[in-house]
């Protein structure tokens, strides 16, 4: 079977063997005359499966006792509304940092619920940098700041994570276990899985207890309290979207972990910033070096001519979906967690040839 060089920025590439397992016991699960998909979502069998993959979340995060852990549908997105809904204190208003195109998203469907305001947007750098905490124009009595921790389609990540005075709400839908999560920092932590997780479908929520017990009375699916009642079984749940990842989050812990993922997310992003910086300007890439992305490396040629001759080309060597955001053009490899070493050795390969041939 062939299988390409997928450099999609999402639903993302998953490993070979995960791929496999769900195709081999698609058909019938555990010698029970059908389907896992088919089965009810209370059963034994997939429950079994919900609560491995929570218990995997919980060792592979190192998450602290007080947070609860949530497998919503919706993706991220719902989260825009969900998160400032359930943080909703009285007349406390929410900060967001708007670093790139899903933190103004973020914001501007906060905005529309009240009380929520930019305390930074990295818009007039062409959203090339992020902030450091004096940046930040606060207001007296701010309930949290929202940001999205690397920005997929502009390449663009905090560095580090700072201590910001008031408690964070984090989407990390796009570094998810690629490297630790603050959680000192943080009362809620979301992301889709369609990144590094599994396939589309399901959000990963972490939810601090203190922020479960003071939120206000929602509509059922909107309150993360009636999902921590259910254990995230309130309503059927995306049952394969949480297999997947079930199986996804078991080769993740056998290949090291989020420690493992984190240095091989290092390296990659090395060796494809190496290219761009050693190209003498026939690839560039816009964002501060202190803050580029290690998994959205974003790049562009000295024509959109070249950038087309570049994806066309690319793509003839199984090198696929580099092609940037239409909001922005160029050319974007997203290296996920499960993306093969050797796909990232040889774009950078491809990419010095053609520069060399075509430069």
């Amino acid at each position: 079977m062939k299988r390409v060089y997928n450099f999609s920025p999402g639903p993302c590439v998953l490993p070979q063997e995960v791929i496999t397992s769900l195709a081999d016991e698609l058909p019938e699960f555990d010698d029970s005359g059908m389907s896992l998909i088919e089965m009810s979502h209370r059963g034994e069998h997939f429950t079994a499966i919900h609560e491995q993959t929570i218990a995997l979340l919980r060792e592979l995060t190192a998450v602290p006792d007080d947070f609860h852990i949530l497998l919503l549908q919706g993706g991220a997105t719902l989260q825009f509304a969900m998160a400032p809904m359930n943080l909703a204190i009285g007349d406390q208003p929410g900060a967001y940092i708007t670093a790139g195109t899903w933190g103004n998203k973020a914001f501007t469907d906060a905005k529309k619920l009240g009380q929520a305001y930019q305390a930074w947007t990295g818009e007039p750098s062409g959203f090339t940098t992020m902030p450091t905490k004096g940046d930040l124009q606060l207001q007296p009595n701010t309930r949290f700041i929202h940001s999205a921790t690397n920005e997929t389609i502009h390449g663009v990540r905090f560095a580090n994570f700072e201590d910001f005075g008031v408690p964070q709400v984090l989407d990390m839908s796009s570094e998810y276990l690629t490297r630790p999560i603050p959680w000192e920092h943080v009362d809620v932590v979301y992301g889709g899985a369609q990144k590094s997780l599994g396939p589309a479908g399901v959000c990963v929520v972490f939810v601090r207890d203190s922020v479960v017990e003071q939120a206000p009375d929602l509509p059922a699916y909107l309150s993360y309290a009636n999902h921590v009642k259910g254990n995230s079984l309130a309503n059927t749940p995306p049952v394969f979207s949480i297999w997947a990842m079930n199986k996804t989050l078991t080769w993740m812990k056998q290949q090291g972990g989020v420690a493992a993922m984190e240095r091989r997310s290092v390296s990659r992003a090395a060796m494809l910033y190496a290219a761009i910086d050693q190209s003498d300007g026939f690839y560039s890439n816009p964002v501060d070096p202190t803050y580029r992305s290690l998994t959205n490396i974003v790049f562009r040629l000295p024509s959109e001519e070249l950038e087309k001759a570049f994806v066309a080309q690319a793509a003839k060597e199984d090198l696929v979906n580099l092609k940037g955001h239409r909001s922005v053009g160029g050319i974007r490899a997203s290296v996920y967690n499960a993306l093969p070493d050797e796909a990232v050795t040889k774009l950078v390969d491809f990419m010095n040839n053609f520069a060399a041939r075509d430069s």
